[in-house]
């Protein structure tokens, strides 16, 4: 091989034969032969590398790795070879590199400490930020023409005009689940007439609302996080503070309200639409009406199943707003945190609104609104 490395197994005097290299054994050329030199299975006695021209690290370990191999002594090394194949030979780069294990009895504790500090700094750096939206929020009272109103209608609008399409479509189709599935099981007790009961307190209640946050959590608040992230990775919110912008009355309170408000609206929207899918659904299977399901409903369904409702959806609704915004200022390093962050603002917000409902559940039972 012409300007390559190239090798010759020279036989001797006794069984073992001597390995004689010569060229450059560099990089650039030791992998037209390495597939070759594994492949020899004869008990070598020497490698001679007199005739190697030019020796890299790479080469020096190939040479080694031979020697190693066949229990065999290197012979003709230049300076240059002798201090390579010295350094490799010393190196630890041919022992088996295993993972670092830590004992198990070590390493849950270690876990578990380590879970413990990241929930006590991510603690006080949500109460920092309620702190921060609190005393912005006060600003902004005493100072009302502060207040940016176009910012506030261009959120509701994100948040909530847009929204009424999907939220329409995902709760008339959860009305025609409830009252058809519903409908299958009263029917086995002669009760089906009940599927105006179970459709009209459960959406206006529980799923209406319920369902809506959890759509207006992953589509708005993960928007929130990725807007409000995006924003800090390329320091426009640092040139805000520069020019004397507070971040927060312009970016934060403005997102936090719209989603409160909107969340009121959008949650009566979505029970609704629900109902309607219900008694859509029921003229068709059960031969209800549709316009006497929709009168029956008022009949039996409690004036304070609305109000549960309305309650629980500006509380819903702040709570998906402070968790977006939030997870969107703690964006910082890279574009790979904007992803993980808007992730964290979505499933944050969709457990502590899962959370409070079963709260909420009991509070109004015990109050006795069950």
């Amino acid at each position: 091989m012409q300007g390559g490395a190239v090798y010759d197994i020279e036989e001797t005097g006794d069984s073992s034969p001597r390995l004689v290299l010569s060229g450059p054994y560099l990089i650039s050329t030791i992998g037209a032969i390495d597939q070759d030199l594994l492949e020899i299975d004869a008990a070598l006695r020497s490698i001679d590398i007199s005739q190697v021209q030019e020796i890299d690290t790479v080469g020096a370990w190939i040479i080694c790795r031979m020697a190693r191999e066949h229990n065999a002594e290197i012979e003709g090394a230049s300076n240059r070879a002798s201090r390579l194949i010295e350094a490799v030979s010393q190196s630890k780069s041919n022992e088996e590199i295993l993972p670092p294990h830590v004992n198990l009895r070590e390493r849950v504790p270690a876990r578990v400490g380590e879970r413990a500090y990241e929930m006590r700094d991510g603690t006080r750096s949500v109460v920092g930020f309620l702190g921060a939206v609190l005393i912005a929020a006060g600003s902004l009272i005493r100072n009302p023409r502060r207040f940016r109103v176009k910012a506030l209608v261009r959120q509701m609008e994100l948040v909530g005009v847009e929204a009424l399409g999907i939220i329409g479509l995902m709760s008339f189709l959860i009305g025609i689940v409830i009252a058809q599935q519903g409908a299958v099981q009263l029917q086995q007790f002669g009760a089906e007439t009940l599927t105006v009961n179970l459709v009209g307190r459960i959406t206006l209640r529980e799923l209406g609302v319920l369902m809506t946050a959890i759509m207006v959590a992953g589509r708005s608040g993960s928007a929130f996080a990725a807007q409000i992230g995006t924003m800090k990775l390329t320091e426009e919110i640092d040139a805000m503070r520069t020019i004397g912008i507070s971040p927060l009355e312009a970016l934060i309170i403005p997102r936090i309200l719209a989603v409160t408000f909107m969340m009121v609206l959008l949650g009566f929207y979505a029970a609704v639409m629900a109902i309607i899918g219900g008694a859509f659904i029921s003229e068709i299977a059960l031969g209800i009406p549709f316009w006497n399901f929709l009168e029956r409903i008022k009949d039996v369904v409690p004036i304070y199943d609305v109000w549960v409702g309305l309650i629980k959806a500006p509380v819903f609704g702040l709570i998906i707003g402070l968790t977006g915004c939030y997870q969107g200022m703690q964006v910082k390093g890279n574009s790979e945190d904007v992803g993980l962050r808007t992730t964290k603002a979505v499933v944050q917000a969709i457990f502590a609104v899962i959370v409070l409902d079963a709260f909420f559940a009991v509070f109004f039972t015990e109050i006795g609104w069950g």
